[in-house]
């Protein structure tokens, strides 16, 4: 099996579960050493209190074929990204890959909730854990990916630039949040890009999440079962399609030729060539504007 990231080193931020565990998962298979964080772990649940684990993702790495570290991290917290961030220097020397996606913010955020009616708390919480999080991140960790030339930094979103652009994302709250993030790749990339490093964007798209499965009351082995009520879900994708997608790119030696950009897994699909775990190449950002937008009936042919 080719393991074009042999030898590299990946820090995936929120890794416990979703796009992250995907994410550090395919890197993994693809060769690299991955450090996932995230704050559920086995001896002591999140505020998510939900089963899965960064050790539990750590694990997943190493079976796929790469070296999964589990290093339980709050990233609002400066000193424990500041430890984080010295274990890999002291271990490793490098730092080839950072994907921020910390997010935790599931609980937090009413639909259509105007912000005087919006729980202030709650939305100040997500801010903080959207948009802090993966600035301290970076902050802390982007001296040692800038050591060494061509790094890569993946700023996860829900959204591609243009359709937030023209869509209001849930609240206010919420679209400030997925919109302050594509801006923060934006501006990475004119700081990283004289550097020799590159930043995106980077959204999947209706993401098949151990969350959305739950709420849907299917597993992976019968998403299917969830089209009755919800015939859009049609178009949805595993975590794993998002971290082909991180994968490629961090694979790619023109990867800089993206550097600033608003990505997402389906366009990134059709340049590279992968799939989703099915042989699929679902393309999500599309379909929404074309088909579910559009009001009318779900019908994936030609999308995925």
């Amino acid at each position: 099996m080719s393991q074009p990231l042999a030898g590299r080193v990946a820090l995936v931020a929120g890794a416990t579960r979703g796009a992250g565990r995907g994410i550090a998962v395919e890197l993994g298979a693809a060769g690299a050493t991955v450090y996932v964080t995230g704050r559920s772990t086995r001896a002591r649940r999140s505020d998510y209190d939900r089963p899965e684990t960064v050790e539990d993702t750590a694990d997943l790495v190493t079976a796929a074929g790469g070296h999964g570290i589990a290093v339980p991290t709050d990233h609002l917290d400066p000193a424990q990204v500041r430890a984080l961030v010295d274990r890999v220097a002291d271990e490793q020397g490098r730092l080839d890959v950072l994907v921020n996606d910390i997010w935790g913010g599931e609980h937090l955020f009413a639909w259509d909730s105007p912000v005087w009616e919006h729980d202030l708390e709650k939305g100040l919480r997500l801010l903080r854990l959207a948009i802090d999080t993966h600035a301290i991140t970076s902050h802390h960790a982007l001296p040692l990916l800038l050591r060494r030339p061509g790094g890569l930094v993946v700023e996860m979103t829900d959204g591609t630039d243009a359709y937030n652009r023209e869509n209001y994302r849930v609240s206010f709250f919420y679209d400030l949040a997925k919109t302050s993030v594509i801006r923060m790749a934006f501006a990475l990339g004119h700081e990283l890009g004289p550097r020799g490093a590159t930043a995106v964007a980077l959204t999947p798209g209706w993401l098949r999440s151990e969350m959305m499965l739950d709420h849907f009351g299917v597993r992976e082995d019968n998403w299917r079962d969830a089209l009755d009520r919800v015939p859009h879900f049609a178009i949805s994708e595993t975590p794993h399609y998002v971290g082909r997608a991180v994968a490629a790119l961090a694979a790619d030696p023109d990867v800089a030729r993206f550097n600033g950009e608003s990505l997402d897994s389906g366009s990134l699909a059709r340049t590279y060539g992968f799939t989703d775990l099915d042989g699929s190449r679902p393309d999500a950002w599309r379909y929404l504007v074309e088909v579910q937008d559009a009001g009318k009936p779900a019908d994936v042919t030609g999308y995925r």
